[in-house]
């Protein structure tokens, strides 16, 4: 079986440059000329096997040190980008996006840098006119919109923090070992106290006593996340200020919430590591509350993970999250699906994120399908935040954890679902056209209302179909 060719132009740049060589001094050290050393450089010739061999002798390196461990990322996610609309009527063969990624790196990264701002910006461009402002440059940003629009534009996945995360969950299992860590490492002693001395705060750094203090009212997976997330903001500061740098905000606010972001993201990859919960959900076929028990996490704790395993390569089921109150009110909204509800909330009452405060506690699975026909499933549970003791304050709210229906024999949630008739909703009333809804609170854009004085078909806005 003939070796596979070895192409290792940036990389045998690379490493020229990082010994101060020029191609005169190097092909000097290994005995060729100095046109071979730039035809490689240029990858128009191979690096054999005795090349290889040569050069790990003479400058004493690894020869694994010349292997780009980062291609395969860089074509996953070089095919993730090309993929966008955008280039749909441009044919990129696979051995172009390879060569691409192998030979030119740093091509690939400003390829790759660019679709992302183009992304973000086109998310908070269209959260601007969403909310009707007339100029999208406004002086008065919506910080929420912008912080969102970085996370969507992402896909909520950032590989770099799911990495370091996965290396630190090898030490830090439980609340005990993220305890010593940061009483070794920090000088910090974590414990738990009550609510009087926290004063109603779930964690509180105490910087001049050095020690952290967590509420002892909250469930031990409300308590390892406090911990992990104590953790992210000792150790993550540099890397999330590196990805927060690369946003496009207007405001302090948003930068802001976008950090706190990612900080609760590592927290949650350090207790569920991306490749063991990647495969976790495969085998659980996506159990939100089997999950939950397997890693000893909160429901909405796994279902928000559920959202981040975009990583290009390791793909698995693209979902949408939303979290309303009894109100409608949105509190946390996450897209790595292209749902048409992120973008304009979750108003239709007939959707099971509504239906479940009847239910709290009890997980339902639910079939629906949007006015222009496409179909998706809806897993939704109530869940409680506060409380803790008698006469506290709580809030309970409802998450929902949506998908394309063409998923839905991935999922452990197909057995009550496959056959059954999907429950028409829209996105919002004033954009859905769909007649004779009983639900209804206002009528649709564009339609005029049928005069009731002969015919009352008992429905709140009856409008003209035609």
């Amino acid at each position: 079986m003939a070796a596979k060719t070895l192409y290792l132009g940036p990389r045998l740049k690379k490493l020229r440059r990082e010994l101060g060589l020029t191609q005169a001094n190097m092909a000097s050290d290994l005995d060729i000329s100095p046109s071979y050393i730039a035809l490689m450089e240029r990858n128009q010739r191979p690096v054999t096997a005795e090349m290889l061999l040569n050069l790990a002798t003479t400058y004493r390196i690894d020869v694994a040190d010349l292997a780009d461990k980062d291609a395969d990322e860089t074509v996953a996610r070089l095919q993730s980008a090309l993929r966008d609309p955008l280039f749909s009527d441009i044919a990129i063969e696979p051995l172009d996006i390879e060569d691409i990624a192998t030979s030119y790196p740093g091509m690939a990264e400003a390829l790759l840098r660019l679709h992302t701002a183009y992304g973000e910006e086109q998310l908070v461009l269209a959260a601007r006119r969403e909310q009707g402002s007339v100029q999208v440059d406004s002086a008065t940003p919506d910080p929420v919109a912008e912080a969102r629009a970085f996370l969507a534009a992402r896909r909520n996945c950032f590989p770099s923090l799911d990495d370091s995360a996965s290396e630190a969950a090898r030490n830090l299992p439980t609340f005990d070992a993220m305890k010593d860590h940061l009483a070794a490492v920090y000088g910090l002693e974590l414990r738990l106290a009550d609510d009087g001395l926290l004063r109603g705060s779930m964690r509180w750094h105490d910087y001049h006593r050095q020690r952290v203090l967590i509420s002892e009212r909250l469930d031990p997976a409300g308590r390892r996340f406090q911990a992990a997330l104590q953790t992210a903001i000792m150790s993550q500061s540099a890397e999330v200020d590196k990805l927060v740098a690369e946003g496009r905000f207007a405001g302090e606010n948003s930068a802001r919430l976008a950090r706190r972001a990612l900080m609760s993201y590592w927290a949650a990859a350090l207790l569920m590591p991306y490749r063991a919960f990647h495969k976790a959900a495969q085998e659980l076929r996506y159990d939100v509350e089997a999950l939950a028990a397997r890693f000893s996490v909160s429901f909405e704790q796994a279902a928000h993970r559920l959202t981040t395993l975009q990583r290009p390569g390791q793909e698995g089921v693209p979902f949408f999250f939303l979290r309303v109150d009894r109100a409608g009110n949105v509190s946390k909204r996450l897209d790595g699906a292209g749902f048409p509800l992120a973008r304009h909330g979750g108003a239709c009452p007939l959707w099971n994120i509504h239906e479940v405060f009847a239910l709290p506690g009890k997980v339902d699975a639910q079939l629906i399908e949007l006015p222009d026909g496409q179909r998706y499933v809806s897993i939704a549970r109530t869940v409680r935040a506060g409380g803790g003791g008698f006469g506290e304050r709580s809030v309970t709210r409802s998450v929902a954890l949506t998908c394309d229906a063409q998923h839905l024999d991935q999922l452990v949630y197909a057995r009550s679902l496959q056959g059954t008739d999907p429950t028409p909703i829209g996105v919002a009333c004033r954009l859905c056209h769909r007649p004779r809804c009983i639900a209804r609170s206002a009528p649709p854009i564009g339609r005029e209302l049928i005069p009731s004085r002969f015919r009352d078909n008992g429905v709140p806005f009856d409008f003209s179909q035609d």
